[in-house]
C-alpha cells in the first residue's frame, strides 16, 4: 500500500481547451508518452423481464459470467479480500442504484468467495444516502444491506491526502441540496483555504483496499457533461469538492475525462452495470418522474465512454419523442476528451452488444 500511495498520477495526455485551467497532482509527478487507444470491448444486454430480485440475480450472473469468459479470469477474492460497488443516489430519491441490483450483484460476489463484510459499498453524500434508503432510516434503524459497510465519502474519513484532483477553480457549489451540504463536502469547514478549495481528492477505499469495484451508475441527461452516468458516477460523484465543475462547461469535461484516466483507478474498475429500471432524458440530475423512461434490460461494459454513449443515443431518442432537442455534440465534449486519454471509445455505432440469455 505504500508503494502505491507514493505512486503518482500520470496524466496521459493534455486537453489542449483546458489544459491551462486543470492538471493532476500527486507526489513527483511526471509527464508520460501519448496514450494508446483503449481495445475495443463488448457491451452485454441482459434481460430483467419483471423487475424481480431473481430477474436481477439472473442477469447478473449471466453478465458476470460473460466477463469473466471474455478476460480469462473469476472475479474471486484476491490479496485484500474486499471487493467495492459505487453506488448512485445522486440524484435524490426517486433515481439511484436499484435495491435489487445491489442484492444481485452482492449475491454473485458472495458466490464467489467474498464475505458479507469485505463487500463494501462507496456513496458520495450522506443525506441523500439516507433519503435513498441506503442509510438507516433515522424512524426504525435499520439497514437495507446489513453486515455490508457504507463508506460515505463526504464524511472525510475515505480520503487520502496523497491522492487529488487538481483544478484552479475554487468556488464551492452543491447542484442538488444545499449549503449544509456544501460545508459536508469540505469535511465539515466553514471556512477553507484557497489551496484545499483547489483539491478534489479521491476515494482511495475502491483502487487502495479493494481486488476490485464495480461502478453502478444510473442514467439521467446533464446540463453542463450532456451524459450523466458510468463516467460521471466514477469520478466528480466519487470525490470530494467536484460540485464546482457542474456550473464550470469548459472545465467539468476535461475533469472527468483525466479522473476516469487515472491508472490506479482504471486498473480495479473491471465493470459498469446499468439498469435501464428507470433513466431520465431531459432535466437531470434532478428527479423529474415526467421525464423517465423504463427498460427491462440491463446493460454492463468494461468501457464507460461505450456504455455513456449507447445511454445518450437512448437518451436522445427519448427527447426526440418529446419534442425536445438532442444533447448535442458540443456538450458531450466529455466522451471525446475521455476517448483521447483511452479510457474508452465514444462510436456507439461501432459498438458490439452481445445479448445474454436468449435477450
Amino acid at each position: 500500500m505504500t508503494r502505491l500511495l507514493a505512486r503518482s498520477f500520470r496524466l496521459l495526455l493534455s486537453l489542449a481547451a483546458c489544459s491551462a485551467a486543470t492538471a493532476l497532482i500527486a507526489q513527483d509527478a511526471a509527464p508520460a508518452a501519448k496514450t494508446p487507444a483503449a481495445p475495443k470491448l463488448p457491451v452485454w444486454e441482459a434481460g430483467l423481464g419483471d423487475f424481480s430480485d431473481a430477474a436481477y440475480r439472473y442477469a447478473v450472473e449471466q453478465v458476470l459470467q460473460a466477463w469473466e469468459r471474455a478476460n480469462g479470469r473469476e472475479l474471486k477474492p484476491g490479496a485484500k479480500h474486499k471487493v467495492g460497488l459505487k453506488l448512485y443516489t445522486d440524484s435524490g430519491p426517486g433515481l439511484a442504484t436499484p435495491f435489487p441490483l445491489v442484492r444481485a450483484v452482492i449475491a454473485s460476489l458472495e458466490k464467489r468467495g467474498y464475505s458479507r463484510e469485505n463487500i463494501f459499498l462507496v456513496g458520495l453524500n450522506p443525506l441523500r444516502l439516507r433519503l435513498t434508503g441506503f442509510l438507516p432510516s433515522f424512524a426504525t434503524g435499520q439497514a437495507p444491506f446489513p453486515g455490508h459497510p457504507v463508506y460515505v465519502l463526504e464524511s472525510g474519513k475515505f480520503y487520502d491526502p496523497a491522492w487529488f484532483y487538481d483544478s484552479p477553480l475554487p468556488a464551492r457549489f452543491d447542484p442538488v441540496t444545499n449549503e449544509r451540504a456544501v460545508e459536508q463536502a469540505a469535511a465539515g469547514k466553514k471556512n477553507t483555504t484557497l489551496e484545499e478549495d483547489r483539491k478534489s481528492f479521491l476515494a482511495t477505499p475502491l483502487f487502495i483496499d479493494a481486488d476490485f469495484w464495480i461502478n453502478l451508475p444510473v442514467y439521467t441527461d446533464h446540463p453542463v457533461l450532456g451524459v450523466n452516468g458510468a463516467l460521471v458516477n466514477a469520478t466528480l460523484w466519487n470525490a470530494s469538492n467536484t460540485f464546482r465543475f457542474f456550473k464550470s462547461p469548459g472545465t467539468a469535461p476535461a475533469a472527468v475525462a483525466e479522473m476516469a484516466a487515472i491508472p490506479e483507478l482504471r486498473e480495479g474498475w473491471v465493470l459498469s452495470l446499468a439498469s435501464l429500471q428507470l433513466y431520465q432524458f431531459i432535466g437531470g440530475p434532478y428527479f423529474n418522474s415526467l421525464y423517465t423512461q423504463s427498460e427491462p434490460r440491463l446493460l454492463a461494459s468494461s468501457d464507460p465512454v461505450l456504455l455513456d454513449a449507447i445511454m445518450l443515443e437512448r437518451l436522445n431518442a427519448a427527447r426526440k419523442r418529446a419534442g425536445f432537442e438532442p444533447v448535442g455534440e458540443d456538450e458531450t465534449r466529455m466522451l471525446d476528451f475521455a476517448t483521447q486519454l483511452g479510457v474508452g471509445h465514444r462510436d456507439a455505432a461501432a459498438a458490439e452488444v452481445r445479448p445474454l440469455g436468449g435477450n
